[in-house]
Parts: C-alpha cells; structure tokens; sequence
C-alpha cells in the first residue's frame, strides 16, 4: 500500500511571529481605517497611517524577509497614498483674495459659508474692478441697458435719482443694479428708470451678466447665495427710501435729502413711471406729500390711467387698485314728496 501524502496546503507548524515592524506597521493600517468620518482632518489622517504602514512594511520585507514581492507592492501603495496626500493638502492651501475682495466676502459671503476657493472662482474668471470719479454717471434713465452687468460696489458712495429727485444712496458692500438686475430676468433689453450717480471716488465688482448667469446656472449652491443676497439688498434699498441715512450712521450727521417717495416701495415707483404716460402728473403728485395710491384714495372719482399695471412681485402690494366707490354714489336717488 502507498502511504497517504499529507495535504501541502495544511500547515504543519506554525512558524515564529515576525518581526516587531511588521507589527508596527498592521497596526498603523488598522488606526488609519478606524478614524472616525466625523473628524475635520480624517483623510489626511488616513492618508498618514496608511503610509506609516506601507514604510513599515517595506523596511520589514527588505531587512528581515528579503522578499522582494511584498516589497514592491508596499511600494506602489506608499507612492498612491502620497499622490492622494498631496492633493488634500493642496485643497486645503490657504487661498489669497484681494484685499479690495476681502471685505466683501467676509461680510456677505463668508456668512452664508461660501469657501474662499468658490469665491475666488466666482471674482477671477469673468469679473473686473471699475473705478468711477467723482461725478461720473454709473447709469442714465432711459438709456443705459439692464441686460449688461451686475455689480457691487466696494469703495464709496453712489446717489440714485429719478429725473433729478433723490430716492436714496448705495452704500459699500451692496449691490448696484440689483432691482434691475431682479425685475429683468424675464424681460431682457430694458434700460434703467434711475439714474445712478457716484457721490464720491467709487470702486465697484462687476460681473458681466450673461457670464455670471450661465456660472450660477452650474452651481446651485451660489445660485441661491446670489439670490438671498440680491433679495436682501433690495429689502435695504426699500428700507432706505423711508429713511436714506439708514445704511449708514455717519451720515446722520448731515443734512437729510428730502426722499422722493417715503411712502412708495422703490419697484411701486419705478414700475408705475415706467408704465404710465402721465409721468409727471405722478411726479407731481409725490413731490405734493403723498404717494400715488394715497391720492388715489382721496380722490375716488379719479380713474387710473389704462396703461398701468399691477406689480408682478410677490412681497409688493397693488397700489393700482381701483378705489371702491363712495357711499354717496351707492345711495340711490330718493325724491322729496310735497306734503
């Protein structure tokens, strides 16, 4: 009979441990696989055992094992890891913004938690700084178009007037354009109703409109940055018609502009001389004390003009509403009997 050949894949005895390294270096791998996601830094982290580990390894299979596979692939994977390393690191390089920028992302970017590198993005690709003097015109009634720019304006002061009749200031850190910019999202190749004027020496960021619409269109996360942002700039401007010292404390000090309309909201007023053709009956009758819905009101037998039509903004009320007539056109007409 031929004796049974033992089975060469069971192990026979067991060999001694290996050395301390090839310890050291499991145990690495195993604290790099067990940091916990929520931590800030745990890919880096990651990254740095699982290197600690493959140098182990490698220094193991070369000084006490001599073998030459375990080797090699400790080796590829030490050169993957530092790869992935570098690349965190390099998302994670501080990013340097203009000091002209720096004020305007730390008050109204930062806040909404918007990263320096997407902000640096959105001011280095497809945006410039204009200046403007003294003086200088940013836009003209009726003649600068809406469709071209967006902007922001860093440095000094801008007057918006109708006509020559102040409405209200543009301060640092808000936008320029933004009421336009928002009521002329459907309806292209309208030109401004005001005129924006620079008070002082101005510096503003300006994007070019179209550029800056198909960027936001890519990132939904800034699209809605840019739209929380315009909506409260335009609630400041809408505060700052009723009282044009609002934004800014110094100028309490100076002499208060008499405002244009300290009742209307700025897009009642715009859209209402934009759409009438008795323009400067509703100058007039502001300039008198009192808004355009207020004098409708007292005067119920006064139609609305055909032209004009209601607001289309949700947070905007209907100052074109028809009056409701008075008492004395409900009565009916009685007779007096002779006795």
């Amino acid at each position: 009979m031929i004796p049974a050949v033992p089975n060469a894949t069971l192990c026979q005895e067991w060999e001694q441990t290996h050395h301390l390294l090839f310890h050291l270096g499991n145990l690495s791998l195993l604290l790099g696989l067990v940091i916990p996601t929520t931590l800030g830094l745990h890919m880096i982290l990651l990254r740095l055992f699982l290197m600690t580990g493959c140098g182990l390894l490698i220094a193991w299979a070369t000084l006490y094992r001599c073998n030459l596979d375990v080797m090699v692939w400790n080796v590829v994977f030490l050169v993957v890891n530092f790869m992935h390393l570098f690349f965190l690191l390099y998302k994670r390089r501080p990013i340097k913004i203009d000091r002209e920028l720096r004020s305007v992302y730390k008050r109204m970017f930062e806040p909404l938690h918007v990263q320096e590198a997407l902000f640096q993005r959105l001011t280095g690709q497809f945006c410039t700084i204009q200046t403007l003097k003294k003086g200088q015109a940013y836009a003209a009634e009726d003649k600068t178009s809406v469709d071209e720019r967006l902007s922001i304006l860093l440095k000094g002061k801008m007057k918006v007037s109708y006509r020559g009749h102040f409405l209200h200031n543009i301060y640092t850190n808000s936008f320029i354009d933004s009421p336009e910019f928002r009521s002329t999202e459907m309806h292209r190749g309208e030109k401004f109703q005001v005129t924006i004027m620079a008070e002082e020496n101005c510096k503003f960021l300006c994007w070019s409109r179209e550029r800056l619409t198909y960027f936001l269109e890519s990132d939904t996360f800034l699209n809605e940055v840019f739209r929380y942002l315009i909506g409260k700039d335009i609630t400041n401007k809408l505060y700052s018609l009723n009282d044009p010292t609002l934004s800014d404390k110094t100028v309490k000090k100076m002499d208060r502009q008499p405002s244009l309309c300290s009742q209307l909201s700025m897009m009642q007023m715009r859209n209402s001389m934009a759409s009438t053709s008795d323009t400067d009956d509703v100058l007039n009758q502001i300039l008198r004390g009192g808004s355009v819905g207020s004098s409708h009101q007292k005067s119920p037998g006064t139609k609305t003009s055909s032209k004009m039509k209601p607001i289309k903004e949700g947070m905007e009320d209907d100052v074109f509403e028809e009056s409701a007539p008075s008492k004395s056109d409900r009565m009916p007409s009685t007779s007096t009997e002779d006795v």
